[in-house]
């Protein structure tokens, strides 16, 4: 008796243990098939943001000097005196350098001593003609004599001072290319002048650009130089032709330099505000598709939940108006509502209704300070 109810429990035990195990089994094939079957897409997704919207106009320019020459003689010579030094800041009739003048000076002293004898002749033979001593014609020839003479004279005292070079306007000297008793051609190169304060950027901007561009527009200029530093300025002068092939307009803005910061030749990046701020739907320029004839984004929308409870995400793809762009983002014009998500990944295997896991939410960044994306 003992034996037959020890076999019976351990027959019990047996098929009970045989039940669980076959659940356990069921439950984890249930949850592999689950698992295989969940066709939802994992995408990456930002949320549409309101925000202050500065309307601006960006563009690349180059610096250039208010004024700016390379100093250089009329005339060849000698170098005899060099009065400055590289990089100097000077006046409007500095002395720079002299080339030796002493041929020069001489020939100028003999064509005044013939001047002044021409001058004495002439007005001796005027006391002469007034006597009748001499004739119209000798009188005359006396006067061109003298003219003659003159113009000479005065010829080689402007031919004197193109020997002594001096500063045509204010600025910086850059570095000295010649050194005493060097002889210098005419129009060879002795040092550049730029004057720094105030400084031009030189400009190009679309056609479209052309009917919201003024003279007196303010810009604020940036150089990779001196990060985080705004130049201001304003604009001073449009082209009145267009470039035919690029269709583009130039500009001149004039930026304020009194620190001589600013050098002539620098790669400078212009903004120019346009109006006053307004409020717009934001989001980034990834999320958007452009199919012919519109712009669209998918949103996401939460349909249902999920038998855990979480809501059922799926996406529709809504059309779009858009506006001007900044940095990473655009404005929406039409067809967004703040906070609502759309996809910023790879939208090519998404359709409206396709079910999907956000696997990450990346919202705009903005500079907190003054309210505008970066």
């Amino acid at each position: 008796m003992v034996k037959r109810i020890v076999v019976i429990a351990v027959c019990c035990l047996a098929l009970f243990a045989g039940i669980l195990a076959l659940r356990s089994s069921k439950g984890k094939s249930g949850s592999h098939i689950g698992l295989e079957n969940d066709s939802r897409q994992t995408i990456s997704a930002s949320g549409a943001v309101e925000q202050e919207w500065q309307s601006r106009i960006e563009a690349v320019g180059t610096l250039s000097a208010l004024r700016g020459a390379d100093i250089s003689p009329e005339v060849g010579g000698i170098v005899s005196r060099i009065y400055f030094t590289s990089g100097a800041e000077v006046k409007a009739g500095t002395p720079l350098l002299e080339l030796d003048a002493s041929a020069d000076a001489a020939r100028l002293q003999g064509l005044k001593a013939t001047a002044d004898l021409a001058r004495k002749t002439y007005l001796r033979d005027q006391e002469q003609f007034k006597v009748q001593a001499i004739g119209q014609a000798v009188l005359d020839a006396d006067l061109a004599n003298l003219q003659t003479t003159e113009a000479q004279a005065a010829e080689q005292q402007a031919l004197l001072g193109k020997k002594f070079i001096r500063a045509p306007f204010d600025g910086r000297l850059g570095l000295r290319v010649v050194d005493l008793g060097q002889y210098l051609k005419p129009g060879a190169k002795i040092v550049t002048l730029q004057a720094l304060d105030p400084i031009y950027v030189d400009f190009g901007l679309p056609q479209k650009a052309v009917s919201r561009i003024s003279a007196g527009r303010k810009v604020a200029v940036q150089i990779d130089a001196f990060p985080g530093h705004v130049f201001p300025g304003e604009v001073s002068a449009i082209d009145p032709k267009l470039d035919a092939v690029t269709r583009s307009v130039q500009v001149r803005a004039t930026v304020q330099n009194p620190r001589h910061l600013l050098l002539p030749g620098m790669l400078a990046a212009v903004t120019i505000d346009m109006g006053p701020a307004r409020r717009f739907v934001t989001i980034p320029q990834t999320a958007l598709s452009f199919n012919p004839g519109r712009v669209t984004v998918f949103v996401v929308e939460a349909k249902g939940q999920t038998p855990e409870g979480a809501p059922s995400l799926v996406v529709e793809q809504r059309a779009v108006s858009i506006g001007e762009t900044k940095d990473d983002q655009v404005a929406i014009l039409d067809g967004l509502r703040p906070g609502e998500m759309v996809v910023t990944s790879d939208r090519t295997a998404l359709r409206n209704g396709t079910p999907v896991i956000v696997n990450r939410a990346v919202g705009p960044k903005s500079d907190t300070a003054s309210g505008t994306r970066r």
